[in-house]
């Protein structure tokens, strides 16, 4: 996967991801980029004009690296306590910034179900700021990821407006895997067959739904809390 910046470098080398190629800007330089030559990566230099056409941001970091992407299997939830699976979550920036919340509340681990943006993409992995390396993110099925769950013992949440669904603070989540969906269509028919119960996050105002990110980050607080 590509990744840029400095902060990224290092969030790489510390979490022991495999480096193949660094690419820097003419005249910069940082222990980090000798440090990933040690580990066996290969390094590039380019001049200003060349570096900001390589780059995919507009103000660019300095440091373009590929490394190998974290290799997360079914088995990163069977000591997980507390999971969110994400259900045809499209959107880069949303899943980045779950990912970054996930991982700075320290939850267990991450499912992406179907039809989600890919975690590894160079968008979503700017905007979880690190968390890429560290977080357990796992691809799978909606149906494996509900099958294995419930024989860890979780039981599973949809997020979802219905007539009976209940509070979210309601419910345990002590030891519990919650359901969100995409930002358009919420959680699929297979997501609400497959749930135990459905949950909603109470609100005061007028708006009908929240954000993808901003319901994620509520329901991860209230996990972890």
């Amino acid at each position: 996967m590509l990744c840029e910046g400095e902060k990224m470098l290092g969030e790489a080398l510390r979490s022991g991801a495999k480096l193949k190629t660094v690419l820097v800007r003419d005249g910069w330089d940082s222990p980090l980029v000798k440090e990933a030559e040690e580990q066996g990566a290969t390094l590039y230099s380019a001049p200003d004009a060349l570096f900001k056409l390589a780059s995919e941001v507009e103000t660019p970091q300095n440091v373009i690296f590929s490394c190998e992407q974290p290799q997360w299997t079914a088995d990163a939830l069977d000591g997980a306590g507390q999971v969110l699976l994400l259900d045809g979550l499209q959107d880069p920036g949303n899943l980045g910034t779950i990912l970054r919340t996930a991982e700075a509340f320290a939850l267990g681990a991450v499912v992406l179900c179907e039809g989600c943006a890919d975690p590894f993409s160079p968008k979503v992995v700017r905007s979880t700021m690190g968390a890429v390396f560290r977080l357990p993110c796992v691809t799978l099925p909606l149906a494996e990821a509900a099958e294995r769950l419930h024989r860890n013992g979780l039981p599973l949440y949809a997020t979802a407006l219905h007539e009976d669904s209940v509070p979210l603070s309601s419910v345990s989540l002590s030891k519990a895997a919650v359901i969100i969906g995409s930002e358009g269509k919420g959680v699929t028919e297979q997501a609400l067959r497959l749930s135990d119960k459905r949950v909603i996050i109470p609100m005061k105002g007028r708006a009908e739904s929240l954000n993808a990110g901003v319901a994620a980050a509520i329901v991860i607080y209230e996990m972890t809390k």
